[in-house]
């Protein structure tokens, strides 16, 4: 980061000089987190499965609702800070997530130390340390800068935790697999430039001393592979028993590269439908539920409790990322739950326009419920209340 973003984010924070030891857990371990599988990313199938993740995540939808903090709400709606849109947040957020399995989210803080929006961080280390009364998260960075702030106001979002009581796992989990993408792609490399190539053998008669046989490679190499050769290689007579060799380079089988992306889309829990947009429907609403909506769920508690007090959020104030997963769905099952939620009032014209991906309308005239005339409203004794034509008109 440079120091005009180091300082916007952390302010006069950063400063802060921490020396009052480590923060003890319950895992017996010094608490601290190492970024690791940074090389991860550069692989081609676990960028893709990363980025199909991440885009998906990138397009929740981010509201504040309750009446603690106006102010902060206020900025929150136009975005989590400056310099990001919720979009580009939620996607950085994700991939480092998917990346490193611990994510962190620091407060944004002005001269006065109030919070004003919340950035993704990605430090070379964090260290939780105390500091007073309270464990501090001390972040050093790979420009060398480090920043301390009390972990209370900062995020930590995680994935494959286990060991450690506050950070995920690291990847070496993935390493057998990372290896065999390795050797395939090599495989490949291999098998193009072998096919491309022609190798022959032949015996070389009346050549008496290892100097005139470097000689005579250099002068054919020199009159047949270089320059204009035509593509016609001449051998001289004192040539015999001249052999082409078909070089048979290792291709990976078919089953073998399914097996092995298989393996990464089940580490990072996507499929190949997702990664070429083939999923909609219930496939899109299976890899939703078991990828998106955990990341959404994580983030709102996190986000909520950061940004939030304890009285605030006891209050009803809270931050929360959702998805309209009904505009996945196909044009066909969108145009039957579109017809059965209006006829039974249970969406008004807007929301169902927004399914369709079509804006409201003007003057609040979406805003109205329209109810199929043969329907009736019942009471609790199971009598006749309103018939349907009279809920629509609003009669009673």
């Amino acid at each position: 980061m440079s120091m005009g973003l180091f300082q916007s984010i952390f302010g006069k924070i950063a400063a802060k000089s921490l020396a009052s030891g480590f923060w003890t857990t319950l895992d017996g371990y010094t608490p601290s987190f190492l970024t690791w599988g940074g090389e991860l990313y550069e692989s081609e199938i676990v960028r893709a499965a990363i980025h199909a993740t991440a885009t998906h995540a990138s397009k929740l939808s981010v509201t504040v609702q309750g009446p603690a903090n106006p102010k902060l709400q206020t900025r929150l709606r136009q975005g989590p800070n400056e310099w990001q849109t919720w979009g580009q947040f939620l996607y950085r957020l994700c991939t480092i997530l998917e990346v490193q399995n611990t994510a962190f989210i620091v407060p944004v803080i002005n001269e006065f130390g109030e919070t004003v929006g919340m950035f993704p961080v990605l430090p070379s280390s964090c260290e939780i340390v105390q500091y007073g009364a309270a464990p501090w998260l001390r972040y050093t960075f790979r420009s060398g800068q480090t920043a301390a702030i009390e972990m209370a106001r900062c995020g930590i979002m995680t994935k494959f935790q286990y060991k450690s009581d506050i950070f995920g796992e690291n990847n070496h989990a993935l390493t057998p697999t990372m290896d065999l993408v390795n050797l395939q792609n090599q495989g490949i490399a291999e098998a193009v430039k072998n096919g491309a190539t022609f190798r022959f053998a032949a015996k070389m008669n009346n050549f008496s001393s290892d100097e005139d046989l470097k000689k005579e490679r250099k002068r054919f190499s020199r009159e047949n592979l270089q320059g204009e050769g035509g593509g016609i290689l001449l051998f001289p007579n004192t040539y015999t028993d001249i052999k082409q060799l078909e070089a048979k380079p290792y291709v990976v089988a078919a089953d073998e590269m399914e097996r092995i992306n298989t393996n990464v889309f089940n580490y990072f829990g996507t499929n190949e439908d997702v990664l070429q947009n083939r999923a909609y429907g219930d496939a899109w609403s299976a890899f939703y539920e078991g990828k998106i909506e955990p990341f959404s769920i994580q983030f709102s508690e996190v986000a909520t409790k950061m940004l939030f007090t304890e009285r605030e959020r006891a209050g009803g104030t809270l931050l929360m990322a959702t998805a309209n997963r009904l505009q996945y769905m196909s044009n066909t099952e969108k145009l039957n739950v579109s017809a059965q939620m209006a006829d039974r009032g249970i969406m008004n014209r807007d929301e169902i326009r927004e399914i369709w991906n079509l804006p409201p309308l003007p003057n609040g005239q979406g805003q109205a419920y329209t109810i199929r005339g043969e329907y009736y409203l019942l009471g609790s004794d199971g009598s006749v209340t309103k018939k349907g034509d009279d809920l629509t008109s609003g009669k009673s």
